[in-house]
C-alpha cells in the first residue's frame, strides 16, 4: 500500500519533522494536535475548555484534508497536563461527537510542547 501525506492550512504547520497525517488504504493516523491558532502558530488563549475546543478543530481540518470527518475517528489519545481537567475534556468531546464514541485512551503527561495543557493525535479509518 502506498503512504499519502496529508497536509492543510486549516490547522498548524508541524513543530517538528513530522506529517499532519498519513493515509494508509482505509486508515488515517493523525499527528498529535496542540491548541495553535493555524494562522499564527500561537497558542490560543484561555482555560483547557478553549484549548480543547481548539485541539479538536486542528483534528477536525485535518481529517477533512485526508477525506473524512471526526465522525470517522476510531481511536483518540488524550494527553493532559493535569488530569483534574479530565471531566472538562470530556464536556467539550461531549459536544464534539456523538455516539458511538471512539475508542480513547486519557493519559497525563509531564509537559506538552509550548506549554499547552492538551493534546490529542487519532487513528481515523475512511470507508469509501
Amino acid at each position: 500500500m502506498t503512504k499519502q501525506i496529508i497536509h492543510t492550512d486549516r490547522a498548524p504547520a508541524a513543530i517538528g519533522p513530522y506529517s499532519q497525517a498519513v493515509r494508509v488504504g482505509e486508515t488515517v493516523y493523525l499527528s498529535g494536535q496542540i491548541p495553535l491558532q493555524p494562522e499564527t502558530g500561537e497558542l490560543v488563549a484561555g482555560d483547557i475548555q478553549a484549548q480543547t475546543r481548539r485541539v479538536f478543530a486542528n483534528l477536525a481540518a485535518v481529517a477533512e484534508a485526508a477525506g473524512g470527518s471526526l465522525a470517522d475517528v476510531a481511536k483518540l489519545n488524550i494527553f493532559l497536563t493535569d488530569l483534574s481537567h479530565f471531566p472538562l475534556v470530556n464536556e467539550v468531546m461531549a459536544e464534539t461527537f456523538a455516539e458511538p464514541y471512539p475508542a480513547r485512551a486519557a493519559i497525563g503527561v509531564a509537559a506538552l510542547p509550548k506549554g499547552a495543557a492538551v493534546e490529542m493525535d487519532a487513528v481515523m479509518v475512511l470507508t469509501d
